[in-house]
């Protein structure tokens, strides 16, 4: 249903820039906006670009924004979305907390994008909302913020809050936006002109397939992964896996050496041990916690089989995360799980 005529004015958005904010994002997000001006003729969006300081900010890619003090925003605001990445897991700034509550308070709506959900939270302003954020983040965000129902969804509208995972995902939330606003004739037109089709809704999950496995393989290593992933805390042993799929072990233990090259006790033992990193990066657990969230009973054993595992113990990896790094290094998530297992593996070999 169209909700605003074309020629009212226009919908003013300000997108708050934290350091080493991820321009993809912004950029996904924007376009969509322009596009919809440019090919109707009329200012349908107005959008501006807040900091601290109005000085320019970098984006995680180095590549400077002009913007404008925050506090001189304008007036008439509609939306404000935060744009975090790199830290903003840690940000941490009262005064600017205060402002996005005022601006809550005057009914502006709130959103963020990326791991600028983090700020929200921390702002105590998603308390009872649902809310999407980067998939390899959920986990630890729901661990800080129970209160928060953390979704692996493309883009969360939940009320007067919006909150898109990161990425691309912005187009999809804007041609969205348009069609609500405008209708479904522009929102196609603008999707055509930026050639971004089919456009994906709000409940689309952010992955193909869970952590580790490749699109293309066998049903049967999915499965097995994505129960992993919902046992890290209480893991469960290869057999009660098995009898969840409804196969026998030696069948399970086939399918992980073809699809994965690895055995399924060393790809699961490895994807808590990703997680532990997740929670060691973006949370202030404390270790021992963190060994329990990721299933070990023992904090000996879990920093022996980290420091096996990663080269480093989880003290040391915390206090190594480059915080201040314009561009820091983020070993995949994905991609990786199966290279680690077989690299710990071959070490231990090696050592034998």
């Amino acid at each position: 249903m169209v909700t605003q005529d074309i020629d009212a004015a226009p919908y003013r958005i300000a997108f708050m820039l934290i350091p080493r904010f991820n321009m993809m994002a912004l950029a996904a997000t924007l376009e969509p906006m322009r596009v919809a001006n440019y090919i109707t003729g009329r200012k349908l969006y107005d959008w501006q670009f807040l900091s601290d300081d109005g000085a320019n900010t970098i984006a995680s890619n180095g590549m400077p924004l002009a913007t404008s003090d925050y506090k001189n925003a304008d007036e008439k605001l509609r939306a404000i979305f935060v744009c975090g990445s790199w830290g903003s897991e840690h940000y941490d700034d009262p005064e600017l907390f205060a402002w996005l509550r005022r601006m809550d308070r005057f009914g502006i709506h709130l959103g963020a994008m990326d791991i600028g959900t983090y700020i929200l939270a921390r702002a105590r302003l998603l308390s009872g909302y649902r809310a999407a954020i980067l998939w390899y983040c959920i986990q630890a965000f729901q661990e800080a913020y129970p209160r928060t129902l953390a979704e692996e969804k493309l883009f969360v509208v939940d009320r007067n809050r919006t909150t898109i995972a990161g990425g691309a995902a912005g187009l999809d939330m804007m041609l969205d936006d348009i069609n609500h606003r405008f209708g479904p004739q522009l929102a196609q037109e603008v999707a055509e002109h930026i050639l971004h089709f089919p456009s994906r809704g709000s409940e689309t999950p952010q992955r193909i397939a869970p952590a580790g496995t490749p699109m293309a393989s066998y049903p049967l290593v999915r499965k097995a992964v994505s129960i992993m992933e919902s046992q890290i805390e209480d893991p469960l042993s290869i057999p009660q896996i098995a009898a969840k799929l409804g196969v026998s072990q030696r069948k399970l233990e086939r399918a992980f050496k073809r699809d994965m090259d690895c055995s399924v006790v060393r790809f699961y033992r490895v994807l808590r041990l990703q997680f532990a990193r997740v929670l060691l990066t973006n949370t202030d657990l404390a270790i021992r916690e963190i060994s329990i969230a990721c299933g070990y009973s023992s904090l000996s054993h879990f920093a022996k089989s980290f420091s096996q595992q990663f080269g480093k113990r989880p003290r040391d990896h915390r206090e190594a995360w480059p915080h201040s790094e314009a561009m820091p290094v983020w070993p995949g998530m994905t991609a990786s799980l199966t290279r680690f297992a077989n690299e710990a593996q071959e070490l231990k070999r090696r050592k034998m």
